[in-house]
């Protein structure tokens, strides 16, 4: 549901539903917005905060999350209404997925990046040492609440997380979504028509999840820039953002698909464009060969053999790519130089 204020419509479905008990778990950094939101609606038994982001999204986390349920009274009879953005979402959902053997999970996304993709699809998990998102389950949110309004006033660096989610989905459908965000980069953005731009960008990931939503085929399409964003986030012990990741990923997915002869100069030309029009980076500082490691431990690998995600032209997007290492690692060499007229040797 995207919304400008969510606190009547999250009420209704609650009532609704017959949801008689909930428990509110919240970031840390969002929990007097989650307080605000829930104050006086019946059946709420507590309102549970914790400190968040990249570096806390771990199982160890998650223990604390369990516990701290066990403590406030929660039942398998209790619904849990997370509220926060992606990381929360992603540790919430899989908590209450395992939660006495799984609970109904509701998340009120407060993130860009959590109303375009992070919240949808019911991907939940967290990560390990080894990688990002190695641990988890499929576990569909009985609902999400986009809360658009929201968007107008975040900093940009938190909008950035949620552009580099929307701008691969525009890659991948081409046509009007992709267009629109042309039209759109240069003006500011609490001029965006935020609500329509979510939604168009949730219609493309939930097409897609709904044709595949175990990831054994077409799903992959949605980890267009990943490969390469998830490893320079490991690279850089996650000082580097998912937003910013999958950005550079992005330029990374067009450079690949040049070198191997799917990708036109235009088309990319266009990416880089769009990229830079939003003030999105584009080169990273992390060594080649620390990135490289990094992929070894991407979920797409079989056989040992990395796969990616590949544009032919904007609108038409392959996956399950294999590519020469040799490829990758000049690619990797590319990104650590600003796009400029050598783009392309």
């Amino acid at each position: 549901m995207i919304e400008g204020s969510v606190r009547e419509p999250l009420r209704r479905f609650l009532r609704d539903r017959g949801f008689e008990r909930f428990v509110v778990v919240a970031d840390a950094n969002v929990a007097n917005y989650a307080h605000d939101l829930t104050r006086g609606l019946r059946g709420r038994i507590g309102l549970l905060p914790f400190a968040l982001g990249e570096r806390r999204k771990t199982l160890a986390t998650v223990q604390e999350v369990l516990e701290s349920l066990m403590r406030s009274g929660a039942d398998r009879g209790t619904a849990i209404v997370g509220v926060g953005g992606g990381v929360a979402s992603d540790l919430f959902g899989f908590a209450a997925s395992i939660f006495m053997r799984g609970v109904p999970y509701l998340h009120v996304a407060t993130s860009l990046v959590a109303m375009v993709d992070a919240a949808l699809g019911g991907k939940t998990g967290v990560d390990l040492p080894s990688g990002k998102n190695l641990a988890g389950t499929f576990r569909d949110p009985v609902a999400v609440f986009a809360w658009v309004d929201s968007l107008r006033t975040l900093p940009y660096r938190h909008l950035r997380e949620g552009l580099a989610e929307i701008v691969k989905a525009a890659i991948i459908e081409g046509g009007d979504l992709f267009n629109s965000l042309e039209v759109l980069a240069p003006h500011p953005f609490w001029r965006w028509p935020w609500e329509s731009i979510v939604a168009d960008a949730q219609q493309v990931k939930l097409a897609i999840v709904h044709d595949d939503r175990e990831e054994r085929g077409m799903r992959e399409l949605l980890n267009l820039g990943h490969t390469f964003g998830h490893a320079i986030e490991r690279a850089s012990s996650y000082r580097v953002s998912h937003g910013a990741g999958v950005s550079i990923g992005l330029r990374g997915a067009g450079l690949l698909a040049l070198r191997t002869g799917r990708f036109s100069r235009d088309d990319h030309l266009r990416v880089i464009t769009l990229l830079t029009l939003l003030g999105m980076p584009a080169v990273t500082r992390e060594a080649p060969e620390a990135i490289f490691a990094a992929m070894q431990m991407d979920k797409k690998k079989r056989a040992g053999t990395l796969r990616f995600v590949l544009p032919r032209a904007i609108g038409d997007v392959e996956y399950g790519v294999h590519v020469r290492d040799s490829a990758v690692r000049r690619v990797l060499e590319r990104l650590r130089i600003p796009p400029g007229g050598d783009e392309f040797r």
